[in-house]
């Protein structure tokens, strides 16, 4: 690592301290750690939407999009673990900001609870509606910051791989209507 490399990457560890440090004592004696733990509940292996993708489906609307969208989440969370294993950067350990929640393993980067909501929000937002979508996937990134089980740059890059992956999975499985796809 060069020094450059090593002051950024320095610069970008300070940083998400400081935010994980800020979202506890901003939010943590509030009723948004109960919400945050609801939420951690409800991503775990993106069980959460795996169930929303099943009642859509159920539903025996827009089947397809359904589908599509719940294959989205299944392959962002697939990569966001895949990442998390190759990556191996640990959870945070900052004796000011304990976990609140128990989680599966000690690994960090990415968070696979962001990744699972991104897709959820590029899959499922077409049919359960892009705002409401939106506003859970930064509820759920900032509760797993306040949960103090992930820095903000594994919420932001969990979002980021699981939004491109649920967009190509969706690009391919449901294309836009008009295209010539059947729906």
């Amino acid at each position: 690592m060069t020094a450059t490399t090593g002051g950024v990457a320095s610069r970008l560890t300070s940083l998400d301290h400081a935010l994980l440090r800020s979202t506890r004592r901003s939010l943590g004696g509030t009723p948004a750690v109960p919400v945050a733990q609801g939420l951690s509940l409800f991503g775990e292996h993106a069980l959460g939407w795996l169930a929303l993708g099943a009642a859509g489906w159920a539903s025996g609307r827009r089947r397809r999009e359904w589908v599509a969208g719940t294959v989205g989440v299944v392959a962002a969370h697939a990569a966001g673990v895949v990442v998390k294993r190759v990556v191996r950067r640990v959870r945070p350990q900052l004796e000011d900001v304990p976990a609140l929640v128990a989680t599966p393993s000690r690994l960090s980067f990415p968070s696979a609870h962001s990744c699972s909501t991104a897709a959820a929000a590029v899959g499922f937002g077409p049919m359960v509606g892009a705002v409401p979508m939106a506003g859970v996937t930064g509820a759920m990134l900032a509760s797993r910051v306040l949960l103090g089980v992930h820095y903000p740059s594994d919420v932001v890059s969990g979002a980021a791989l699981g939004a491109g992956t649920a967009a190509l999975v969706r690009r391919r499985l449901a294309p836009p209507r008009g295209t010539g796809a059947r729906g």
